[in-house]
């Protein structure tokens, strides 16, 4: 291989063409929008073509491999023709692993991932090895190459996107935490097709690694069934996780709420294990953890009332995820973009624990349609101050106000980190004037 193109100008593409460059290898970057400032002068101080808003095919195709960002789906028309050509194309992963001979944690799921990665990051780093954490979290894997480091591990956290161009990609040790349904616009609105995405991970495990599964997890049991892998299965139930292993009380040493963090912790310390780690240090590792923005982040109190981000939460099952973990009555904040979402099975959560529901949204009408027998007060706005307004006079003394989506942000805002941090600094703001009005 002596030529690289990469088609995609964000952290992925980035990452890519950096490693490639530093292999001595001839690079093109081709994005068909911008390509953001920051990116553009790391391109240029490394004497990296690039092109935004198109692609020039010729170039592209005349490279040897093709290194596609996750953002771009198969059935784009520049993949489509480039296939059509013979071209080779395949994920950032797949290229940066050809360049990496350490050791490999690979988490997946459509929930829980960022969590239970940055977990597992968080625990391995009170070993003595050399630790890094990437992929669809902070650097891409590419990235984390061309630093001085020489890493032992490396856990990465990866997409159904990231993992449908894996061809010969290889982990010690993977985690698929859940499958349920997300991100289907991608795949033609087809669950099995979404789920296969998910199972290459399993694929790609070592033979002499492990693969961690969730036993109640309906789809991964499916895939179990029908899919052979050659590694070895550990297996660990969600509705009843292993709260003692090996001697570490999981449950009395983690902080964050929640049954989903405590089956995210039962994966984490169980692949800390397989490293090696004592039960001192992965203690130590859980004790000090304390959770990650934008996930069931409990950031702000006002007249007694919780306030809760949980930006993060874009399906109806993270959504689910965080309503059950919440034990005091909740002014529920949602809306979006929606990805096929059946909200009808919230109903009995939505019975059970929410008093007031405010549709953070320019469309409303499916949220409304299906909580419209309720007997609790729906209420929209576009506007982020207006929903913290409006949450606090739904909410009395004991309550928490969420903000859990269940839906993409892109209605609204630039991805669901803005949207969580224009919701915490509207409640900072409302918290001020609320104290200098008293």
């Amino acid at each position: 291989m002596q030529s690289v193109a990469v088609l995609g100008g964000g952290e992925s593409g980035v990452g890519a063409a950096l490693l490639a460059k530093e292999k001595n290898l001839s690079v093109f970057v081709s994005d068909y929008g911008s390509i953001a400032d920051n990116y553009k002068k790391e391109l240029d101080v490394h004497n990296i073509l690039f092109e935004e808003r198109g692609h020039s095919f010729e170039k592209l195709i005349s490279a040897d491999v093709i290194v596609k960002s996750p953002g771009i789906p198969d059935d784009s028309q520049i993949i489509i023709q480039l296939l059509n050509e013979d071209a080779l194309v395949i994920s950032e992963i797949e290229f940066a692993s050809r360049y990496y001979d350490g050791k490999v944690v690979a988490i997946t799921g459509s929930n829980g991932k960022t969590t239970t990665a940055s977990l597992v990051y968080h625990l391995l780093c009170q070993s003595n090895y050399n630790i890094g954490l990437g992929g669809n979290i902070g650097y891409a894997f590419s990235r984390l190459l061309i630093s001085e480091i020489s890493y032992d591990w490396i856990v990465l956290e990866v997409s159904s996107f990231q993992l449908d161009n894996v061809k010969s990609f290889s982990a010690d040790l993977g985690m698929i935490l859940n499958i349920t349904p997300d991100h289907l616009d991608r795949y033609n609105y087809i669950m099995q097709a979404y789920a296969e995405a998910k199972w290459k991970l399993a694929k790609a495990i070592s033979a002499t690694g492990t693969l961690f599964l969730n036993s109640d997890d309906v789809w991964s049991r499916k895939m179990l069934d029908h899919e052979m892998v050659t590694c070895e299965i550990a297996q660990i139930s969600f509705a009843d996780p292993l709260m003692s292993i090996d001697g570490v009380d999981v449950k009395k040493f983690l902080k964050l709420k929640g049954q989903h963090n405590l089956f995210n912790a039962t994966m984490a310390v169980s692949a800390a294990q397989r490293v090696g780690l004592t039960a001192s240090k992965i203690e130590i590792g859980l004790s000090t953890f304390s959770g990650i923005p934008h996930r069931l982040e409990s950031f702000e109190s006002i007249d007694g009332v919780e306030f809760i981000n949980d930006s993060k939460a874009t399906n109806i099952d993270a959504a689910s995820v965080a309503l059950s973990a919440i034990d005091k009555p909740i002014v529920w904040i949602l809306g979006g973009v929606d990805k096929g979402n059946d909200y009808a099975l919230l109903s009995d959560l939505v019975k059970s624990k929410v008093k007031g529901i405010i549709c953070l949204t320019k469309d409303d009408s499916k949220i409304r349609k299906a909580f419209s027998e309720e007997n609790i007060k729906i209420l929209t706005t576009q506007d982020v101050s207006e929903c913290v307004e409006y949450s606090m006079s739904l909410a009395t003394r004991g309550d928490v106000v969420m903000l859990s989506p269940a839906c993409a942000s892109f209605d609204l805002f630039d991805n669901y980190i803005d949207r969580g941090n224009q919701f915490k600094k509207a409640v900072g703001e409302f918290g001020k004037s609320i104290k200098h009005s008293t």
